[in-house]
């Protein structure tokens, strides 16, 4: 299964969209190299890819959620903690399993993708919801 961004994914808020979409050809990347090549270090490498964007965009959205005051800033990094918990649990996969496999594929589909599809339309979106109401009101 490959990620695609489409309209259940769009928050409102232009740049986590953007990070969004670069966030999902960053997972595609991955899976591309797994079909590509059985080389550790090939999926390695493109996992550290995926790993920096991913602390990269939490930083950004955590530094946005932090200037806007959101009231849910601690359940959302939690949040956050998960998916870094996997990216390790998929290095640790990649050096037991001496490179991608069809297990590790699969693992990257439950625990990535549809992680970030169901993270994206439950916490981000009320964090776009959010910022936007605060922008409003204070235009009123």
């Amino acid at each position: 299964m490959r990620a695609e961004f489409d309209e259940s994914l769009v928050t409102g808020n232009e740049m986590i969209d953007s990070q969004h979409k670069e966030l999902i050809d960053k997972i595609n990347k991955l899976l591309d190299s797994c079909e590509t090549s059985k080389d550790k270090l090939v999926s390695v490498k493109t996992l550290d890819y995926l790993a920096d964007y991913t602390y990269f965009h939490f930083g950004e959205e955590e530094k946005l959620q932090e200037e806007i005051s959101y009231p849910a800033i601690a359940e959302h990094k939690k949040e956050h903690e998960k998916l870094r918990a996997v990216v390790k649990d998929l290095y640790d996969m990649l050096e037991e399993e001496e490179g991608p496999s069809a297990t590790f594929v699969e693992q990257v589909n439950k625990n990535v993708i549809e992680w970030l599809y169901r993270h994206i339309k439950t916490f981000d979106r009320s964090v776009a919801e959010y910022k936007f109401m605060n922008d409003s009101s204070e235009r009123l």
